[in-house]
């Protein structure tokens, strides 16, 4: 075994500054090699890294792993930086999941900020992402946390790091915060102090129900279209809701009573918040298998609809009932359901406003720009994250361009359909899904319906994922082997189709095959690629930042024959295209 590694291990396990007990799970792994060869290995071959959104990793004793003192450190470099840009008389936002350890780590970050003179507000009760976004805009504060894993496995926890505008950090903030964080190398630097003693010095305080209800009121007066149409007949909406053991059942249940919408079923299985997740194997609502329970339900007693939030709340699943069969929409189709509903009351209205803002990541569908510029409105893309679109919203305001921010979305399940927070958010979203699927409803139609509608008007689009896993050491060193084959692929054929440019958003060029000629590309550099074909169908693939995976997103539109046809001819094509990745992958 690499003996760096077993003295990087010794010396965690002799170093006062962590408990007699965390001690002792470092001698307990050193006492029995080789058999813990493997795990002394993944715990130690790196520091955990504080990446451009914070800490995710699993929870354990050591350098690479989540635990107390790394949150610790980390939020002593979120403090450094706010101290350095707003000074000693700031204030942050903390809130945490439904994770095991998640209160705990909560608590250590409170103490580390109370103890560098930042005052800490603790949300009262585990609470979903998008309402800690909300609470840092809420109390004016310098900066915000996070403590979630959103749906990794309940091995896994993490940290987000949020700046004072309520949006995750971004450049050049989070390079400083990255690099205080690497500099953090004696643990005696980090300044702490326990969250009771915090409290008694005023430096840390619980938040109370007003921030909560300031939150349920932005929905109320910005995210709902037709309050008068809810209120009157929000009952007539069947709903089931799964909050899968997360943060969300409390303020999606409120809100959701609050608007009208009162027939609801909440799947008690999966109500109560448990960091074991002990009913699903993924708590993803991308995953159909986590929503069964719901679907169930549904079909059962002829619900008319289906939501799941993940563990931290900022994401939403549905699932509709088409005469009696489950349809289940991807992320694009939510957010097209979403924009489309807008777009066209606001137009009925006429209160769709000048230079109408909408914003989407690169792998997004393009059937939103279709829509959108159909009513006169504009749409803008950034790279995958809410923060980067958060981030185009605030230059926007800085700037005073004169756009109109409408709604924002990512295929990831992700929808922003308010400003006044600044991350995705899957309790807004379930109570504007609702809306939509009212208002639909009343014309006789369901959700899958108004998706052919909207397919008929403006061409099928189809979108898939494609994720491929491979954890640990090995599995971080395939990635980076996919990414350099794709990067250099060397072919001008892809699974049939004829590349006819590449877009490198690491070296920001993009690259036209047949004329053999670069242009820049106008966004911060990422470890993205994308080829597109002669046919407009267009490829790209990332590694997730928060997840062990390599991710692949196939975007067709087909033209040709009835929708129906389209349908089958965009399977098919996607199909071949998918096949061929996996077997580049296999060759890497």
């Amino acid at each position: 075994m690499d003996q760096k590694i077993i003295e990087k291990a010794r010396l965690w396990g002799s170093n006062t500054y962590f408990s007699e007990t965390d001690r002792a799970e470092i001698a307990h792994l050193l006492a029995d090699l080789p058999a813990n060869e493997l795990e002394l290995t993944e715990r130690f071959y790196r520091d955990l890294e504080f990446g451009t959104g914070g800490l995710r990793a699993p929870m354990g004793m050591g350098q690479n792993r989540m635990n107390k003192y790394n949150v610790r450190r980390a939020t002593q470099a979120l403090c450094q930086m706010v101290v350095k840009n707003f000074g000693h008389s700031s204030s942050a936002v903390i809130s945490y999941d439904s994770r095991h350890n998640s209160k705990e780590f909560a608590l250590e970050a409170a103490g580390v900020f109370a103890a560098n003179g930042i005052k800490a507000y603790v949300y009262r009760v585990l609470t979903p992402t998008p309402m800690l976004s909300f609470g840092v805009r809420y109390y004016k504060a310098q900066a915000g946390i996070m403590i979630t894993a959103s749906h990794n496995p309940p091995i896994y926890n993490g940290f987000k790091a949020f700046w004072n505008d309520g949006a995750q950090v971004v450049p050049p903030v989070d390079k400083e915060i990255i690099n205080a964080y690497n500099d953090l190398t004696d643990w005696n630097e980090i300044k702490y102090m326990p969250f009771e003693e915090a409290r008694a010095k005023g430096l840390a305080a619980w938040t109370d129900e007003k921030v909560e209800d300031a939150f349920y009121k932005v929905i109320e007066k910005k995210v709902i279209q037709d309050s008068a149409l809810v209120k009157k007949h929000g009952s007539e909406l069947s709903i089931v809701y799964t909050a899968l053991h997360g943060t969300g059942l409390v303020p999606c249940l409120e809100i959701s009573q609050r608007l009208g919408f009162t027939t609801i079923h909440s799947i008690s299985e999966q109500a109560t918040p448990d960091g074991n997740f002990p009913t699903v194997k993924s708590p993803n609502p991308e995953d159909p298998k986590a929503l069964k329970l719901a679907i169930d339900k549904m079909l059962a007693t002829n619900a008319d609809i289906v939501y799941g939030t993940d563990p931290d709340g900022d994401r939403l699943g549905v699932v509709v009932n088409v005469k009696g069969e489950a349809a289940i929409l991807n992320g694009n189709q939510i957010a097209i359901l979403m924009l489309y509903y807008i777009f066209k009351k606001k137009t009925e209205q006429k209160t769709l406003p000048e230079n109408a803002l909408v914003i989407k990541s690169i792998v997004t569908s393009p059937l939103q720009n279709a829509i959108v510029e159909s009513f006169g409105g504009i749409v803008q893309d950034t790279l995958t994250g809410f923060k980067w679109m958060a981030g185009l919203i605030h230059d926007h305001e800085i700037k005073k361009t004169g756009f109109n921010f409408v709604f924002a979305s990512e295929e990831s399940f992700g929808y922003m359909p308010h400003k006044e927070c600044r991350d995705k958010d899957g309790v807004s979203s379930m109570a504007l899904m609702s809306e939509v699927a009212l208002y639909f409803k009343l014309q006789g139609k369901n959700l899958v319906d108004v998706l052919d509608d909207i397919y008929a008007k403006y061409g099928f689009y189809y979108e898939s994922l494609l994720s491929q896993d491979y954890e640990g050491m090995a599995g971080a060193q395939k990635i980076t082997r996919i990414m350099e084959f794709f990067r250099n692929y060397p072919e001008t054929q892809f699974a049939g189709e004829e590349i006819i440019a590449k877009e490198d958003y690491e070296t920001l060029i993009s690259t036209d095959i047949r004329l053999k000629s670069n242009k820049a590309i106008a966004l911060p550099k990422s470890n993205v690629l994308s080829f597109t074909f002669a046919s407009g169908n267009k490829l790209f693939l990332r590694p997730s930042g928060t997840e062990p995976k390599i991710k692949f997103y196939v975007m067709v539109r087909e033209t040709e024959g009835d929708l129906a046809a389209k349908k089958i001819n965009a399977l098919k094509k996607v199909k071949i295209i998918e096949d061929k990745i996996r077997e580049n992958c296999d060759k890497a």
